[in-house]
């Protein structure tokens, strides 16, 4: 009977192209915890769910993690009250599980940074954040970002702020990204919304890696998603990123994503148009396209990729598409080793690859999900 009804209620309320189920089971992260209908009382069920790069998020959770509710939307840098997102994220030395007691909109009067074994998650409420800078992993590992919208991101002054352990640390002008990761490892970002922000929505960069960028809606964006610090930055030559279901569009121009040196699989994800390309790189980087729908403006550019700097005789490029639907005259000009670029993902990292032709239904639900208060489906 809970079955049943769960279902009802998803087919009513998200209004999936095919039934919340079926559409379910060809999201390897989301048949993975969606379809329990008491995932309030079993929240770190999700660190399990995580695909690609970043593995399995299990180092996340067990009984040692403090379950932390943010109550107060307010924030202070250098002296976060209890109860508040900054408080959580920095002076927690433990491991943590944050979720929020309500609706709430946090401006962020300087950058939030996370400390190492954080998980965000958003789910059940509303959660906006805005303001300067938003939210930075600088030096961590193990971090989960889950159901937030951040949005309208300005850029920072130099300042000090509490950073990870509380420790007070001083930063230089941050530009007005929604997520950065500097010298990041093994963080996963799921079903977030993010969009217009002053400079881009998520960053990958100086070193970042064990990476994946899941069930997020990017919209009203120039620059969306940079992988890759820049081009003399050759310690990206180690980044391996995974971008799986994630819905680009309306209104994004380019980054989607733009990598240097490093590996991206960008898998299984919508894109609903663009204005300079959407997959692009520079510096010899390895991009293995696979199982994608590309949808390009009707008037416009219709080649999905950009290629800065390439030389096929001394730099040849892994850089291809697989399994990709083209619609509306969309095309992609494969370079280097074709069929080269494999992830080799291990046990802990693989998963199925839908068919392109469920693209669309799988990122029907991307973004911050609405799940109700008043019931315990999600």
């Amino acid at each position: 009977m809970a079955v049943q009804f769960a279902f009802a209620f998803c087919t009513v309320i998200f209004f999936f192209s095919n039934d919340c189920l079926a559409t379910s089971n060809i999201n390897a992260i989301d048949s993975c915890w969606r379809q329990n209908p008491h995932w309030r009382r079993s929240r770190q069920q999700l660190a399990k769910c995580s695909i690609g790069f970043a593995g399995k998020m299990i180092n996340n959770i067990g009984k040692n993690v403090i379950r932390y509710k943010v109550t107060d939307p307010s924030d202070d840098p250098l002296n976060p009250k209890p109860g508040t997102l900054r408080y959580g994220a920095t002076l927690i030395k433990e491991k943590v599980w944050i979720t929020f007691q309500k609706n709430m909109h946090i401006k962020l009067d300087k950058p939030l940074l996370i400390s190492s074994f954080t998980a965000l998650d958003g789910r059940g409420v509303s959660i906006h954040i805005t303001g300067n800078a938003c939210l930075l992993l600088y030096k961590v590992s193990n971090v989960i970002i889950h159901g937030l919208n951040i949005h309208h991101c300005k850029a920072s002054a130099p300042g000090s702020v509490r950073g990870p352990d509380g420790k007070i640390m001083p930063l230089s002008q941050m530009d007005g990204d929604a997520i950065r990761l500097v010298t990041a490892s093994k963080v996963w970002i799921d079903h977030n919304t993010l969009y217009a922000c002053q400079d881009g929505l998520l960053d990958v960069t100086r070193g970042s890696t064990s990476t994946t960028i899941s069930n997020n809606w990017f919209r009203d964006q120039d620059k969306v998603m940079l992988l890759g610090h820049d081009d003399g930055y050759f310690r990206d030559k180690n980044m391996k990123v995974t971008v799986v279901y994630n819905h680009f569009g309306p209104n994004c121009n380019q980054r989607m994503p733009r990598v240097r040196y490093g590996y991206a699989h960008v898998v299984n994800n919508f894109y609903q148009g663009w204005e300079q390309y959407a997959i692009g790189g520079s510096m010899n980087p390895s991009i293995k396209s696979e199982a994608n729908c590309f949808v390009p403006l009707k008037s416009g550019k219709k080649e999905v990729t950009w290629r800065n700097g390439i030389n096929e005789k001394s730099q040849p490029w892994n850089f291809y598409s697989s399994r990709d639907i083209f619609e509306n005259g969309a095309s992609f000009i494969q370079s280097g080793g074709i069929g080269k670029a494999k992830p080799n993902y291990n046990d802990q990292q693989k998963f199925e690859v839908a068919d392109a032709k469920f693209v669309k239904s799988i990122t029907s639900s991307s973004g911050a999900l609405k799940c109700h208060r008043t019931l315990i489906t999600c």
